[in-house]
């Protein structure tokens, strides 16, 4: 089924709908390759997880909507290549036309296909995955379920982290987090919900990660002078919701 795209504006920010009201994605116009939504910039924290200097070279992004990730990725992370998979034509038709998608082959392979089919059948090895793909109805289908995570984990490098946007509209993610931890055998961790009711999964495969709060601070801070982004807010939430025990991040 073919899905409606509509654009919308207000206050400076440009909308992605799916023919319905709900968000699909945003673009402050005057910042385009700022992360506009809060769920966005949670995704990001996986930039907190692994040594920044020379990590993420290996992308999988699953879901394009406004482009978003892609380039803050693309602009930040000069060296990453970035493998962009998303199943509805319209919507890359949108996000080069609206959102400002980098035109460049060379870093950016965008695959007009189904996230789920792709990574089963994929053999190649990413360092980060990031998964926000919904219908216009906000559900994930397939993207939600052990096989694709378990199918995700195996495309992971040594240094892999996998990252799920969940959505948590009428209490639709129940299910997720425990699918995530039984492919990722406990390897798994769920972000206290943003206001927006999403919630940010992540998971590890490979080297083990243990950061105290104070190196998470460090590398956030770090990162902020890097790109602009101030991620001391999710932190602050994290250590609140008492998520990590003994205030270390353990996956």
């Amino acid at each position: 089924m073919t899905i409606s795209i509509n654009i919308s504006e207000q206050s400076g920010v440009r909308f992605l709908h799916f023919g319905t009201l709900w968000i699909q994605g945003a673009m402050r116009i005057a910042r385009p390759w700022s992360l506009e939504l809060e769920y966005t910039r949670e995704m990001m924290s996986s930039l907190l997880l692994r040594e920044a200097s020379h990590w993420p070279r290996k992308v999988l992004l699953i879901g394009l909507g406004a482009a978003s990730l892609t380039k803050f990725l693309y602009r930040n992370r000069p060296l990453a290549h970035l493998t962009v998979v998303e199943i509805e034509p319209a919507v890359v038709a949108a996000a080069r036309q609206f959102f400002k998608l980098p035109e460049d082959t060379k870093r950016i392979n965008l695959v007009i296909g189904d996230g789920t089919e792709y990574v089963l059948n994929s053999n190649k090895k990413f360092d980060l995955i990031l998964v926000d793909g919904f219908d216009q109805n906000a559900r994930a289908g397939a993207l939600d379920t052990l096989p694709f995570y378990q199918a995700c984990r195996a495309r992971l490098g040594d240094e892999g982290v996998l990252a799920v946007n969940l959505l948590g509209r009428s209490r639709g993610f129940r299910g997720s987090p425990g699918r995530i931890s039984a492919a990722f055998e406990g390897r798994a961790l769920v972000f206290p919900s943003c206001e927006s009711g999403n919630a940010i999964a992540f998971a590890a495969a490979g080297n083990p990660i243990e950061i105290s709060f104070d190196d998470l601070k460090e590398n956030a801070l770090a990162l902020k002078e890097e790109t602009g982004l101030n991620l001391l807010p999710t932190l602050a939430r994290l250590a609140q919701a008492r998520t990590c025990l003994n205030n270390r991040l353990v996956l």
